[in-house]
């Protein structure tokens, strides 16, 4: 017995200010010591879409340094499991958040990015990350795909055929195929095929699959969207921050949103699975060129434990 470890740990429900929406994330505040194979067995364990393992940086540019866990396998970025991280880190005071804007770095897999800190009268009321500068990897041109991906989607193929915007692989950080759809409620009667989206996305090297319309349930958003990415083992996601900040890319680049040099989007997700998420997408661009995107929202604790093994 004298050999078990006890870890603390917080979960965290992230692009949502309330209990019980948004995306839920477990944050072990301090992870030192653990081999690869028990920070995987601990998300397997914890069970949520993405563990998030905090640790000393290796550069001296970064407060933190980040390691992200799916319950099967670590993945090299991520938005929800950084901003829920960083809301737990500030909520315990092991960063300190300011009134105004704090501005910090984090390290994971693929480099060092921004993560800012906002709040006001004390109270934390969001958390931002600047995510890598987006890729478009290419469309999907071929019919024969694209009827496939609707089979996928469990639509029928005129709901995603003839759409005046592409079907599309972009990447701000993890690739994601972007799907726009016609409806709201084709979107909301999608039953995704897990086998088939795997295959689709091996095919055409995406993570997932973001579908979209531009008709919202909330008047306040500005696409309606779900997340599909069962080949990392999360058949349906409740709030994405990468995929969102693809997406958010995707709308600038086509033109589906008006662009201005800074092009403010609200993603809406997780209504069909009981757990709204509005996720905040800032777009900025010069001459037609995105230079930047970021992701943020508003998180909310929701549990604090121990792990013993």
């Amino acid at each position: 017995m004298s050999d078990r470890r006890s870890l603390k740990f917080y979960q965290a429900d992230v692009f949502t200010g309330d209990a019980f929406g948004g995306n839920p994330v477990a944050v072990f505040p301090d992870a030192h010591g653990l081999a690869d194979h028990q920070l995987q067995q601990i998300a397997r364990e914890m069970n949520l879409s993405e563990t998030v393992f905090v640790l000393p940086p290796t550069d001296e540019a970064a407060v933190v340094r980040l390691r992200i866990f799916t319950p099967t396998q670590e993945i090299p970025f991520a938005g929800h499991p950084v901003l829920g991280t960083f809301y737990v880190l500030a909520q315990l005071g092991l960063i300190a958040a300011t009134d105004g804007v704090t501005r910090v770095m984090q390290e994971c897999n693929i480099g060092l990015f921004p993560v800012e800190l906002h709040a006001q009268e004390g109270e934390l009321t969001c958390v931002v990350m600047t995510q890598p500068k987006p890729e478009f990897l290419g469309p999907v041109d071929a019919m024969e795909d694209v009827y496939k991906i609707a089979g996928a989607l469990g639509l029928p193929k005129y709901a995603i055929t003839d759409m005046k915007w592409p079907i599309e692989v972009v990447s701000t950080g993890l690739p994601v195929l972007i799907v726009p759809v016609r409806a709201l409620t084709a979107v909301r009667s999608i039953r995704p095929n897990a086998s088939a989206i795997v295959d689709i996305c091996s095919r055409f090297g995406a993570n997932g699959i973001m579908a979209f319309t531009t008709v919202t349930v909330e008047p306040s958003a500005t696409v309606h969207a779900r997340m599909f990415a069962p080949s990392i083992g999360i058949l349906e996601d409740p709030a994405t921050g990468s995929a969102s900040g693809a997406l958010g890319a995707y709308l600038v680049q086509n033109g589906v949103v008006e662009v201005a040099p800074t092009t403010d989007i609200v993603v809406e997700q997780g209504y069909e699975i009981e757990r709204p998420s509005q996720i905040l997408v800032r777009v900025e661009s010069d001459d037609d060129i995105i230079k930047t995107v970021k992701v943020g929202g508003q998180c909310v604790m929701v549990v604090e434990g121990t792990l013993s093994f």
